[in-house]
């Protein structure tokens, strides 16, 4: 208590440095970071690029250096790509510390003095006026109309009025505590004086820092799949080159063809190419949802949008427009104003309904500003752009009803009053405030009534205020509250609130159906959110739960990780609060997507599956820690967002499952020849070139597959899923055996006929493969159905693709090099008509698909 003893003159200079000395500077600390050269090697520990580094020498050793080179170049892009994304995360720590105060005004020694707001400490006494940031976190001891925008604190949208009193409440939210000021808050409104009671690490501010320093960024879905694959993959292909080669030697093959085959197979079993399909995808998807006003800071991110089952959402500027707005005006008999006679507008002043609207119009501080656009605070400017729209334009009356003195607005009277002479000469006083505040005034009112209306209107989540006036023939010399506010007319009662955004429903109906859950966080009033939360479907009834802040304060970890899966609305929520949050619903096995755009968010912003920051309200903080950020802070932009994810994620898992049931008829085409009696029918060559041919344009190319039709009408992938589920390991098996057996067939004839067998089995896998690109374009439609030209890219990949394995065929250069013979044209049309089999199978398995009688 000694320590932040206010002294009306302050502290002393002594006392402030031996303070300073023993509990440090007013800053914000860091820990210590990697540096840029860890944080580079880092990205070679992924089993997927540690496989593709062996492929690269395995490449290099068998004399593919063009395979070594491509291989190379895909690690190198990745790792840089990886590399800055880390590098751009570790800003968010920069940008909390940006927004500290420069300077701060203090009393020291009984003078006002100017100093570095780094030397603040306990027990001094700070001064504040409009404009200023806060420089520490302060106990209020003087006010005068003092408001300070706690919105990247908080996440409430309009700026709180503060107060000296003391709270009755031992721990009040964070938003209730009228008799704080915290670091990092901008002063908006009026002055005040307040003794410093916390500096650095200590405020606010610095824990949302030491949260921002705790939270660890999790791996995405996706970078957690592709490392379970890279390690399912490296044991693949080290038994495959086992076995081949073991198999190979005891049929008495030469054992460095043996060596090369089953070396060449085991890169073959690797999918170098992934890395680089991944990273396209996302490219190309980040690239598109710029177009829906997302953009996207990490790559990773726009798979893990695919992959959300939940996402947590803050109220205002998200999912409402950010611009209160008048719902409801009553007036003097409770009844709905919805026009108002030509009589009114012509002597306003002599009618109830004309008086009220004159009050709304006049009885204000709202200024327009240099675009014509109203300023001032975010209420009236919602009551002056009523009235105007009831044309009572403030522009247009403040000649005829000049104000002519006021009674500003004070927390302790919860009103304000306004004085107007009229064109007759008298004055008009205009009282508006809290509800109690002026009907206790009013003299003609029926309370009943009044109260009913009131209690529907807070039901309904809307703020209220209620308007009184009278009349005075001369304007006292001195004007007191206790002789004008007293005595007065009941004029009517107006009920704002922020609205839904109009497109915010629909979005939220896309959600439910496609399987995700919307959860509304806020910093706002319970009841507001509530109703918010109803209008838009997040809830279902007025009795649905709602959380506050106080509530998670008092639960156990155990209780609240059975609560998220039970509440869609929390209100009065403080920032270690939403990462408790995020945490428990994660704990759960949720992928949870977390919006947010002040200060108090970037800590769960982090945590998060993926964080999404507002582009237009967020704060730098919030924007460095996030990793998508939302240019036009709209709800519906995340949906989209959503539905652009799960279509990256279908393409990707479309080139997982071709390029492995491609590399598993590959396999077993080389595996099983021999047990049948049957020479080797590749090359070393010919295994490289498919791998390079197929895995290339047409792999590539489903990239660019358009999204699905039902693909917002599903359930989200389960976080923890692997890439081989839903059917994948069952087509890589039955699809490679198909390919294998189609081969071998081809073997078998051309041997018994005499024909250029190893040159048709060539043709007839790598034809096979193009095949099975245009068949895996969907799990259930037909490609008759989807139309060839609706992925234009594959049509022309497959195509030139064709035309270059003919090239190696009938070009006398490259037969050479690849060891081929030109077919003849029997020959050319048996492994013309071999190689679509893997087209109508597949095409058969999806007929039996939409017919129910195949599920994966």
């Amino acid at each position: 208590r000694a320590l932040f003893n206010p002294s009306p003159k302050g502290l002393t200079s002594t006392e402030a440095a031996r303070r300073l000395e023993r509990y440090g500077l007013n800053e914000l600390r860091e820990a210590a970071k990697r540096s840029p050269l860890a944080m580079l090697l880092d990205q070679f520990r992924d089993p997927m690029i540690i496989l593709l580094l062996v492929a690269a020498v395995v490449s290099g050793v068998i004399g593919e250096s063009q395979d070594t080179i491509v291989i190379l170049v895909i690690v190198i892009l990745n790792s840089i790509i990886g590399f800055v994304q880390e590098y751009r995360a570790e800003k968010a720590m920069a940008a909390l510390k940006a927004m500290a105060a420069p300077w701060a005004v203090v009393i020291r020694d009984g003078v006002v003095t100017r100093i570095a707001a780094r030397d603040l400490v306990a027990g001094d006494l700070v001064e504040l006026e409009a404009g200023m940031i806060v420089p520490a976190d302060l106990r209020l001891v003087e006010t005068s109309v003092l408001k300070i925008d706690e919105a990247p604190l908080t996440g409430e949208s309009v700026p709180v009025e503060k107060n000296t009193l003391r709270i009755a409440d031992a721990a009040p939210p964070l938003g209730d505590r009228k008799n704080m000021a915290y670091r990092g808050t901008r002063v908006t409104y009026g002055r005040g004086l307040g003794v410093v009671v916390a500096t650095g690490m200590a405020t606010e501010m610095g824990r949302i820092a030491g949260l921002l320093e705790e939270t660890e960024e999790l791996k995405t879905p996706l970078q957690r799949r592709l490392a379970r694959v890279g390690r399912n993959l490296a044991v693949a292909a080290i038994l495959i080159c086992a076995v081949v080669f073991v198999f190979g030697i005891l049929r008495g093959e030469d054992v460095m063809l043996m060596f090369l085959t089953a070396v060449s197979l085991a890169v073959a079993a690797v999918p170098e190419a992934l890395p680089a399909v991944v990273t396209i995808s996302l490219a190309i998807g980040a690239r598109q949802m710029i177009k829906h006003q997302a953009l996207i800071r990490r790559l990773p991110a726009v798979e893990t949008l695919g992959s959300t089952t939940v996402i947590c959402t803050d109220k205002t500027g998200t999912l409402t427009l950010n611009q209160m707005t008048v719902e409801q005006l009553l007036d003097a008999d409770f009844q709905p104003i919805t026009e108002v006679p030509p009589q009114v507008r012509d002597t306003p002043h002599v009618s109830p309904l004309g008086r009220l609207l004159l009050a709304m119009a006049l009885s204000n501080d709202v200024k327009p500003d240099e675009n014509g656009e109203p300023v001032g605070d975010p209420t009236e400017v919602a009551i002056y752009q009523k009235a105007a729209e009831l044309g009572f334009a403030k522009e247009g009356l403040v000649d005829r009803y000049p104000r002519v003195a006021e009674i500003p607005f004070s927390s302790e009277r919860q009103a304000m009053t306004t004085v107007h002479q009229t064109p007759d000469g008298d004055f008009l006083v205009f009282t508006k405030g809290g509800f109690e505040a002026v009907t206790d005034k009013c003299n003609d009112i029926d309370t009943r009534t009044a109260e009913q209306r009131l209690a529907e209107m807070a039901g309904a989540g809307l703020r209220t205020l209620a308007y009184g006036c009278r009349n005075l023939d001369v304007l006292p010399r001195e004007l007191l509250p206790e002789q004008v506010e007293n005595g007065l007319a009941f004029l009517g009662l107006s009920g704002a609130l922020d609205p839904p955004r109009p497109e915010a429903g629909e979005a939220v109906r896309t959600c439910v159906a496609a399987g995700i859950r919307p959860v509304m966080i806020t910093g706002d009033h319970p009841l507001t959110a509530a109703n918010i939360a109803l209008r838009l479907g997040i809830i279902d009834s007025r009795e649905a739960r709602v959380v506050t802040g106080r509530e998670l304060a008092e639960m156990a970890p155990a209780e609240l990780v059975e609560v998220v899966d039970r509440v869609a609305v929390y209100a009065r929520v403080a920032p270690e609060q939403k990462l408790k949050l995020v945490a428990a619903l994660q704990q759960r096995g949720e992928a949870v997507a977390m919006t947010g755009d002040g200060v108090n968010d970037a800590p769960a912003l982090k945590k998060a599956d993926i964080g999404i920051s507002m582009g237009i309200t967020g704060t730098d903080v919030a924007k460095e820690a996030s990793s998508m950020i939302l240019l036009d802070d709209n709800f519906a932009t995340i949906v989209r967002a959503v539905r652009e994810g799960r279509k990256i994620y279908d393409n990707i898992c479309k080139f997982v499952k071709y390029t492995l049931t491609s590399n598993a008829g590959e396999i077993w085409t080389i595996f099983l020849a021999p047990f049948f009696g049957m020479p080797i029918p590749l090359l070393p060559i010919h295994i490289l070139w498919i791998n390079l041919v197929t895995d290339g344009a047409p792999g590539l190319a489903l990239t660019a597959e358009p999204a699905e039709a039902e693909i917002m009408h599903r359930p989200p992938r389960p976080p923890d899923e692997s890439f081989f589920a839903r059917g994948l390991w069952q087509q890589i098996i039955w699809v490679g055996v198909l390919m294998g057996g189609v081969c071998l067939f081809t073997l078998k004839i051309a041997l018994v006929n005499g024909w250029h067998w190893q040159t048709m089995v060539f043709t007839v896998l790598c034809l096979s493969q193009f095949g099975n690109s245009l068949a895996i374009r969907s799990d259930r439609d037909s490609l008759f159905k989807q139309g060839l030209l609706s992925n234009p890219f594959l049509f022309w990949a497959v195509l030139i693709s064709v035309g270059l394995q003919l090239a190696i065929i009938y070009v006398p250069v490259l037969q050479s090099i690849f060891h081929t013979q030109a077919l003849g044209p029997t020959e050319l049309l048996i492994a013309l008509g071999l190689s679509t089999l893997v087209f109508w199978g597949v095409e058969l398995e999806k007929l039996l698909v939409r017919r129910g009688w195949i599920h994966y």
